[in-house]
């Protein structure tokens, strides 16, 4: 399995990963994301969501990080801790985006091993003008790469 390439749904699929997962990325846990009881602490998954929508931003097209790309802040994040996982173990990221709106975007993840689903997780994006860092509004390619790839929904 390569790490942190994009898997794409027909890979997906073929990992036991159901629809309407699109995207995913790779990744093992690692001994620094253990805590004292030697599974997954709770504050790893949050940093996999971020390392994921990193990937999923380059490859959307909604930022490239660059000096005159748009900021996009995390205005809220939660996450279901649904089976205990652990070291070497390895597991994908899936994420997509369900809605949006004018100058946000709701998106959903879930983590995967080969025993199914182990956690998910949900946060709010909100696009800021890279200048100003006033809200910006999201383009009309994004929303449409939203709707085509995603599925999402205007809200």
């Amino acid at each position: 399995m390569n790490y942190h390439t994009p898997i794409y749904a027909d890979a997906l699929r073929n990992l036991g990963i159901p629809a309407p997962w699109s995207y995913g990325t790779a990744d093992r846990v690692r001994f620094g994301e253990l805590d004292a009881l030697n599974h997954v602490n709770h504050t790893a998954y949050l940093r996999w969501f971020e390392t994921f929508r990193i990937s999923y931003f380059k490859d959307y097209g909604i930022s490239d990080y660059g000096p005159d790309s748009p900021r996009i802040v995390l205005k809220s994040v939660a996450a279901d801790f649904l089976k205990e996982m652990v070291f070497g173990q390895d597991y994908i990221i899936t994420g997509r985006t369900t809605s949006f709106r004018n100058t946000s975007w709701v998106m959903e993840y879930g983590v995967w091993t080969d025993q199914g689903l182990q956690a998910t997780g949900s946060s709010v994006l909100v696009q800021l003008d890279a200048k100003t860092t006033a809200k910006s509004p999201l383009s009309e390619e994004v929303r449409n790469t939203f709707v085509t790839r995603d599925n999402a929904t205007k809200a």
